[in-house]
């Protein structure tokens, strides 16, 4: 079984990126260098967080192996008379190899790969990328030029700082850097960066996860949170028609002006390729007119113009598509929820559905899902599974402040999750290891993925389900993962003292905190902001669960869902009248 464990996680994660990404991408539309760029992104930080675990458990066992070598021949060396032999450590040593261990020399080579990989896609690829996704351009140089362009700054400001940082080694005579140090110190600024972003959104997630269940839990929430959604999603729909009728309209300008023997003419012709088809129709009636563009002087758009619109065209067309495709989501699920609301006093217990879904339905599952089924799950048990789902979330998100506010206590140990690890590694259960370090870990990245997943930034960042996502988005949450992972798994390492930087035990390091070199080279973070920055997530989880932060935007006239608010009363008496009016 060597290695086994590592392949099997290896193809498993693949498919769950890849399931993910088509859940959110469009294959079809979107470029395939987009597609194959937040792929390898997503798929390496969820790469890094299920093969932590192994990694642990590896380390755990060799330290084991390590003790057990170098005490031998100190306690198997009694000579007594003429026999004076070393016994070797019985069978029955607790050092027994774990079914996932990984051979030596492995791990270290992949962390290596699988790190820096990331790396380059989150501050070199990717955000050229964006640029060349974004950009209006009608080949692939001047998509090139144009990504170039707008990402100089971006890459000057990193090698001037770089650069000033060099010149200050050089003629400082007190510091005298080799290569690896300088490697640390590139890898500790972006896990600073990285560890700034990530107690943000984990203070965030801590606290919205489990009250999302417990309020989804409570008769009508998740029917008036629609009903407000409905009435904020068909302003926005409103406003992404009236924005492509306006695009369209410069388009159908510029199509009657450049005509077929106009240089531009190509150009043309590819922004009316990204019209939606009844647009392209309207224009192709008027295109018989062959009249040589010399012949008036008419006043033509340049083609920095044409790019500008071009761009313009790709954004609104995604939009206007976007908003129409969540509005028919949110129809549906609106329709359902008040099924549910209706149903909840039946004395049939037999789930009626007011509108039956066009499409058919499987027969295994209608066979095990039947309407009863369907009634008492809806009904009756699903509200107390988000109950006890919210409980048992909660004392996590309980167990992870503590340890974040109390893991660099090393005599008490303080930190549950060290505690836990500490207790399996006296036994040496490595599937408890395993279990307890993959369980702490993915409650972790999933407090702070869904809040990546959950934030929008008006419409430049928006990631949509139903492959809704624009290629900018994409890449931007590639860019995210990639930096916020390497510091959450350091993170996770500390909560459990496997990294002897926090415990301050000389003990063989994982693999994974071996790639980071030694923190001593900038004792001010190693000693400092790594250690109390994490305690800010208590300040964060407090402001989440007073809801500051939504009180805010509401303030200032982004109208957020608050149950005490008479905004969102109107909000939601609105979006009701919405969906009566579609029935």
């Amino acid at each position: 079984m060597s290695g086994a464990a590592l392949g099997l996680e290896i193809v498993f994660v693949f498919f769950l990126a890849l399931f993910l990404l088509h859940r959110y991408g469009d294959f079809k539309k979107q470029h395939r260098l987009v597609i194959i760029g937040t792929l390898l992104a997503w798929y390496l930080c969820f790469l890094i967080v299920f093969i932590l675990p192994l990694d642990v458990s590896t380390t755990i066992y060799n330290r084991c192996k390590h003790a057990a070598a170098n005490s031998s021949p100190t306690e198997n060396s009694n000579i007594t008379g003429f026999h004076a032999t070393a016994t070797p450590v019985p069978s029955q040593h607790p050092c027994f190899k774990p079914w996932s261990y990984i051979p030596d020399g492995i791990m270290p080579i992949f962390w290596r790969v699988v790190y820096w990989t990331s790396q380059f896609l989150t501050w070199i690829l990717l955000p050229f990328m964006q640029s060349y996704a974004r950009s209006g351009g009608f080949s692939i140089t001047g998509k090139i030029k144009t990504a170039l362009i707008e990402n100089a700054i971006y890459y000057g400001t990193y090698l001037l700082i770089f650069g000033a940082f060099l010149i200050y080694v050089a003629v400082n005579p007190h510091l005298h850097l080799e290569w690896n140090q300088l490697q640390t110190i590139g890898i500790a600024a972006a896990n600073t960066w990285g560890l700034f972003l990530l107690v943000l959104l984990l203070g965030y997630g801590l606290v919205e996860i489990p009250r999302s269940y417990w309020n989804g839990a409570k008769r009508g929430y998740l029917l008036m949170k629609t009903y407000f959604k409905a009435a904020k999603l068909m302003t926005e729909k409103a406003d992404a028609e009236e924005t492509l009728e306006d695009v369209m309209e410069e388009v159908r300008k510029v199509n009657e002006s450049i005509k077929y023997n106009h240089p531009l003419r190509k150009c043309v012709d590819t922004i009316l390729k990204k019209c939606p088809t009844e647009y392209q129709e309207k224009m192709g009636r008027n295109m018989d007119d062959y009249e040589d563009f010399d012949e008036k002087h008419n006043t033509y758009p340049s083609e920095k113009s044409l790019v500008k619109l071009h761009k313009q065209v790709i954004y609104s067309v995604q939009r206007h598509r976007r908003t129409q495709v969540q509005w028919q989501i949110l129809l549906e699920q609106a329709f359902y929820l008040e099924d549910v609301a209706k149903n909840e006093t039946s004395a049939t217990h037999q789930f009626v559905h007011t509108f039956q879904s066009p499409e058919p339905e499987n027969k295994f599952l209608q066979y095990f899902y039947n309407p009863t089924v369907e009634w008492y799950w809806e009904c009756l048990l699903r509200p107390w599974f988000y109950r006890i789902l919210a409980v048992v979330l909660s004392i996590f998100s309980v167990i992870v402040v503590w340890s974040e506010c109390t893991f660099f206590s090393t005599t008490p140990v303080l930190s549950l999750f060290a505690v836990f690890i500490q207790l399996a590694e006296k036994t040496y259960n490595y599937i408890y290891i395993e279990i307890a370090c993959f369980l702490s870990i993915f409650f972790l990245s999933i407090c702070v993925y869904s809040t990546v997943f959950r934030i929008r930034v008006f419409n430049y960042y928006y990631l949509a389900s139903h492959h809704q996502t624009d290629a900018y988005s994409l890449l931007f949450s590639g860019m995210l993962f990639c930096r916020l992972t390497p510091p959450l798994c350091l993170n996770f390492l500390g909560l459990t003292h496997m990294d002897s930087s926090i415990s301050h035990q000389n003990t063989q390091p994982t693999a994974y905190t071996s790639i980071m070199g030694s923190m001593k080279v900038l004792s001010f973070i190693a000693d400092g902001f790594y250690i109390y920055y994490p305690m800010l997530v208590v300040i964060l989880c407090i402001a989440t669960y007073f809801s500051l932060g939504t009180r805010c935007l509401n303030l200032l006239g982004f109208q957020q869902f608050m149950g005490d608010n008479d905004m969102t009363s109107d909000l939601v008496d609105e979006g009701k009248e919405l969906i009566r009016r579609v029935i």
